[in-house]
């Protein structure tokens, strides 16, 4: 049965771009850090209010050393051996940007905030646009085939396997091959962004030490912190006017649709030269996120805040109550959608996709996890169970 397409965009919506581009499930993560930054207002302004901005300073550094070090438990810890050992994901670029966003809070005001920010932007497309870059491509693919026209044929047919095991995590000879065929290659060339193909990848590749999620980088890098930095102080700004007295409600809503469509319309338009990335957090997908995210802000605070339409989204306290549980809890168990297969799986996916449409078998697994984790939280919150840290 051929795929409807409402119904496969719907599902496709629920997976991450391969590269370049946007999906819904684009969206969380930066909205995430977004929020990050719009409570970084409130709970940092309270604590500088009462205690001092010493202890606030000391309570940014605390809170992020923290959630580094789950964050690289999150990613299995000392399971393995070094150098098996993830020190960048996603819970470390959040401690990151929350504790550099933090500081900045402690130290500049809303102005310096603003030119911080776009600094950052700027600063970041610059180097990823004007510093020269090895021209090679860093991919299992490529490698394999430069390696193959270099007589390497150990590192060829490494990477030509279909299950081979991510060089970063052991100290192979197709790592050392690889690192040989990038050192060696003399030519140098600027402005490039596609896999394995740009000066975010390629700084990865050389200077972060333990195990890279995608072989040779990480999405969640080194360079491409600087603009999650970013995405955490636009939620600063949105943090500063929700907290702004003496701005009407409806004025609020208003001016945070303004922002989300202008800074989405020109992460869109900043996307015919710098693409939208999220796996190196590309300048045009920092606004394109935000302004999506500022858009949603403006529309839940228009519902809940403005009108007092706030009992449908209780679920939402449930996870925000309970952000870090139910994240953590999700990698324990392999992720909700995993545990959904075992409600919606095998026939009964079979049966939708053949019966219904292609694709509604995976949209449905999709939905049955969410609701998964939605009863997970509620549980939690009933029995008034919260993760602090």
């Amino acid at each position: 049965m051929s795929q409807i397409g409402p119904i496969k965009f719907l599902a496709d919506q629920l997976e991450h771009v391969a590269w370049e581009g946007f999906h819904f499930y684009d969206l969380i993560f930066p909205l995430f850090v977004f929020f990050v930054g719009v409570s970084i207002v409130f709970s940092l302004s309270k604590t500088i209010d009462q205690a001092g901005r010493a202890d606030a300073i000391k309570r940014v550094i605390r809170r992020g050393v923290l959630l580094f070090v789950i964050g690289i438990i999150y990613s299995g810890g000392f399971t393995y051996p070094w150098p098996n050992i993830r020190l960048m994901g996603v819970l470390n670029r959040i401690a990151l940007a929350y504790l550099f966003a933090g500081l900045l809070f402690c130290f500049f005001k809303p102005k310096a905030l603003a030119a911080i920010c776009a600094g950052l932007l700027i600063g970041y497309w610059a180097l990823m646009t004007f510093v020269p870059i090895r021209d090679i491509q860093l991919t299992p693919e490529n490698v394999a085939r430069l390696a193959l026209q270099a007589g390497d044929a150990e590192t060829a047919e490494y990477f030509t396997k279909k299950d081979f095991v991510n060089p970063s995590t052991t100290n192979t000879p197709a790592w050392a091959g690889t690192q040989k065929l990038f050192y060696s290659t003399t030519n140098r060339v600027t402005g490039k962004y596609a896999k394995g193909y740009n000066l975010s990848d390629h700084a990865d590749f050389q200077f972060l030490p333990g195990k890279k999620w995608d072989n040779f980088s990480d999405p969640e890098g080194f360079l491409s912190t600087i603009p999650a930095i970013a995405t955490c102080l636009l939620g600063v700004f949105a943090g500063f006017l929700l907290k702004n007295q003496t701005i009407p409600d409806l004025r609020k809503v208003t001016y945070l649709l303004v922002f989300g469509l202008a800074a989405a319309t020109i992460g869109w338009i900043w996307n015919f030269q710098f693409p939208v990335v999220k796996k190196v957090w590309t300048s045009s997908y920092v606004l394109v996120a935000g302004g999506y995210s500022a858009l949603l802000l403006g529309a839940f605070y228009l519902v809940v805040d403005v009108w007092k339409f706030q009992k449908w989204c209780q679920p939402f306290v449930w996870i925000g109550m309970n952000s870090i549980t139910i994240y953590l809890t999700a990698n324990v168990i392999g992720g909700f959608g995993k545990l959904a297969v075992r409600f919606a799986g095998g026939d009964v996916k079979s049966f939708l996709d053949s019966h219904v449409t292609l694709g509604f078998g995976d949209l449905i697994v999709a939905i049955v996890g969410l609701l998964l984790a939605f009863w997970f939280v509620h549980f939690l919150y009933r029995r008034k169970i919260f993760l602090r840290f």
